[in-house]
């Protein structure tokens, strides 16, 4: 089978670049990220439903199949999305940026693009909140998440609001979000997410209303908070500074799906807390390992540039 498989459309970021006034294109916040950073660390086989028509597109599609990621979309999709998040740090490594997205772009994922022979012959199906942007996509990403639940594939959310807010309309944001929760066993959202999403309610009342097996609460420097059983527990990160565009976020959930994947999870029933210790611990390497060298697809580690960190 295999083992990965992620529903959802290149994101581009422009980062600042080395001289004043330049402008660098990164990938970052995008399924197809978590895809590479997979399987660099040792899966089988990852898919990636649909990627930008553009050069940086093809680039990508090419780092994925170096990779040994198969690509269901060979005749790439006619148009990306394109995010500009410009980054600056001050001298104590506060982080500020702007953020807006190309007028009149569209993911353009269809119930086309997610075929369900994909969804049955993987073990992990994987999908970022930026398949959410807007209603049609958003429709065909609860329909994929949704069979992905009826074959019982352990499925993977990674929550991003700033994907889903390009029309300024939380309420909506927080709708498409709700939609597909009952149909996740993974869920991945930073500090200042769950204090969003959760509102007047603890992420263990979430977790229980939505049936979600698992959240993974990042937290920065200070590591990673999982949600698991009824109890939450902590692994302390690596001192870093993270930069917006690094793909980081990327890096970590893409290491911490290897993680459980070569721990043998399969199902929901397969996790344990001492697996879960295991993929956060392997997670926040791949995370730190990411942010040192500020950059997202040329920093995205191996599983040997992790395991032979200290």
């Amino acid at each position: 089978m295999r083992d990965l498989y992620c529903i959802g459309e290149m994101v581009i970021d422009f980062i600042p670049g080395a001289e004043a006034g330049s402008y660098v294109r990164n990938a970052g916040g995008a399924p197809a990220n978590v895809a590479v950073a997979a399987s660099r660390q040792s899966l089988r086989s990852a898919m990636c439903c649909s990627l930008g028509d553009d050069d940086f597109g093809r680039f990508l599609l090419a780092t994925l199949e170096e990779n040994g990621v198969e690509a269901i979309k060979k005749t790439l999709c006619r148009e990306a999305i394109t995010t500009m998040a410009f980054v600056t740090l001050d001298e104590k490594g506060d982080r500020s940026f702007t953020f807006a997205r190309k007028p009149g772009a569209d993911m353009l994922l269809s119930e086309e693009d997610v075929r369900k022979e994909d969804i049955a012959e993987s073990v992990i199906v994987h999908a970022g909140s930026c398949s959410l942007s807007a209603s049609p996509e958003a429709e065909a990403t609860e329909k994929a998440l949704r069979l992905a639940a009826e074959h019982g594939r352990f499925v993977s959310f990674d929550l991003n609001y700033r994907d889903l807010m390009w029309n300024g309309d939380f309420d909506a944001c927080a709708a498409a979000v709700r939609d597909v929760l009952p149909f996740v066993d993974a869920l991945k959202l930073s500090e200042e997410e769950a204090a969003l999403f959760c509102r007047d309610e603890t992420i263990f009342d979430m977790m229980e209303r939505f049936s979600i097996r698992v959240v993974v609460e990042t937290l920065g420097e200070r590591g990673a908070r999982c949600f698991f059983g009824g109890e939450s527990f902590d692994v302390p990160g690596r001192k870093a500074v993270c930069v917006d565009a690094t793909g980081a976020g990327d890096a970590f959930w893409g290491g911490f799906l290897s993680a459980l994947r070569i721990g043998g999870v399969e199902k929901s029933a397969d996790l344990t807390r001492e697996l879960l210790e295991s993929a956060l611990r392997y997670g926040n390497k791949c995370g730190w390992f990411c942010v040192q060298k500020k950059g997202a697809m040329s920093s995205l580690p191996t599983r040997a540039e992790v395991e032979a960190l200290p």
